[in-house]
């Protein structure tokens, strides 16, 4: 078995990290990190297309990845993209790097600007199986731009998804693009809980489901990524520049019991 890709035994103990070393300009690691790539809104009526380019995800050649939201012309977006009015990435680690159960965490800097939407979240493997949000979604950071300094960790599953998703927020003492910050969830087989660098602010039990079902105990795939809008956000504004980038310093995991 690759060493990338984690058992999703309880019993062992596997570490495995992501550290974005690299010259400057080369993609993240093909065998870790596969580029969706599209511009159909992604069931949230976003603005960005998804591209699989280096000019919107790549080493920075100081150890970071950095995914850059662009605002291309209006030549370019009608020819290449669409007619959507940015373009972004989203990496995702689905059949490549899975696990269940660990401390997850990763070391970034946010993108700035009202209308900006970063995120760094799970997926159920099975989800090309069962669909979602049978498959379970753990959100471990969101930050919707319009509050710069908010942090949000959310899980969606049946009977509490989209709008109904299970949420809970945290505010740092300033913006979180300032500087980097540690965005971690411990998740176990009946408790997941959020950290803002070490401050834990939120926890999450099967009782606090209303009855419905948890969907947690199988392998999760990783994704990052940075939309533009869309339902849960708001179009961009004046405090929003482009380009804008998130650095993401590195991803770990840490399955040991």
């Amino acid at each position: 078995m690759d060493d990338r890709v984690l058992s999703g035994s309880r019993g062992g103990s596997v570490g495995w990290s992501e550290e974005f070393n690299g010259a400057a300009g080369l993609p993240a690691d093909p065998a870790i990190w596969q580029p969706e790539v599209g511009g159909h809104g992604w069931g949230n009526q976003e603005l960005q297309y998804y591209t699989d380019s280096t000019e919107n995800a790549a080493l920075d050649g100081s150890g970071n990845l950095a995914i850059v939201v662009r605002r291309p012309d209006r030549q370019q977006r009608e020819a290449r993209f669409g007619g959507c009015e940015y373009t972004s990435a989203r990496l995702i680690t689905k059949d490549r790097v899975a696990f269940s159960y660990g401390l997850v965490q990763a070391r970034i800097r946010l993108p700035r600007g009202r209308g900006v939407w970063p995120a760094f979240w799970m997926l159920g493997q099975n989800i090309d199986e069962v669909g979602w949000p049978q498959c379970g979604e753990i959100d471990v950071m969101e930050n919707f731009g319009k509050d710069p300094a908010v942090v949000h960790g959310t899980v969606h599953g049946p009977g509490y998804a989209g709008a109904a998703g299970i949420t809970a927020s945290h505010e740092a003492d300033a913006s979180l693009a300032d500087d980097f910050h540690v965005y971690s969830v411990h998740w176990e087989p009946e408790r997941i809980r959020w950290y803002l660098d070490d401050e834990l602010y939120s926890t999450l039990t099967p009782d606090d489901l209303q009855g419905n079902p948890w969907v947690f105990d199988h392998d999760f795939f990783l994704l990052v990524n940075v939309a533009v809008g869309g339902t849960f956000s708001q179009r961009p504004d004046s405090s929003a520049s482009f380009p804008t980038t998130m650095l993401i310093d590195y991803v770990r995991v840490d399955t040991a019991p």
